[in-house]
């Protein structure tokens, strides 16, 4: 089990803090790909109070449930002894050394052995309008 730690502002969606940016391009496609694949993800956001709510409920309504949320497990007290440091094997961030790469390089690192083109056509498909038969017969 690989858990993974996910920054929201910049990652996610774009960096328009406090306010709530645009989801960047298969974000939440590629987040719900890696959770079927087993991965642990735990959002982990400068974000607190109202907007952590909301980014929390924003991320829920587009299909994606964080394990934990700015801590290691859902049931960790953060106290003045709790270390902040996440126990993760992977941070996924606008900040890290050279920027955020894309959701496609991060499918591509964390899933190598399915290249990132075969899963965006299945997305893809999912947007693809339907004909008029289908639309009518409800398929």
């Amino acid at each position: 089990m690989v858990r993974v730690a996910v920054d929201f502002d910049g990652t996610i969606v774009e960096n328009d803090y406090p306010q709530m940016g645009k989801p960047f391009l298969f974000a939440f496609e590629t987040l719900k790909e890696l959770q079927k694949r087993g991965f642990v993800l735990i959002l982990w956001t400068v974000r607190t109070g109202k907007l952590l709510d909301e980014a929390v409920e924003f991320c829920r309504q587009n299909g994606v449930e964080f394990y934990a949320v700015n801590r290691n497990h859902p049931e960790e007290v953060m106290d003045a002894d709790t270390p902040r440091k996440l126990e993760v094997d992977v941070f996924i961030d606008d900040r890290n050394l050279g920027g955020f790469p894309g959701w496609d390089k991060v499918f591509a690192i964390l899933c190598p052995n399915e290249p990132y083109e075969l899963s965006q056509k299945k997305v893809l498909k999912q947007y693809r309008k339907k004909s008029l038969i289908q639309r009518i017969l409800g398929i």
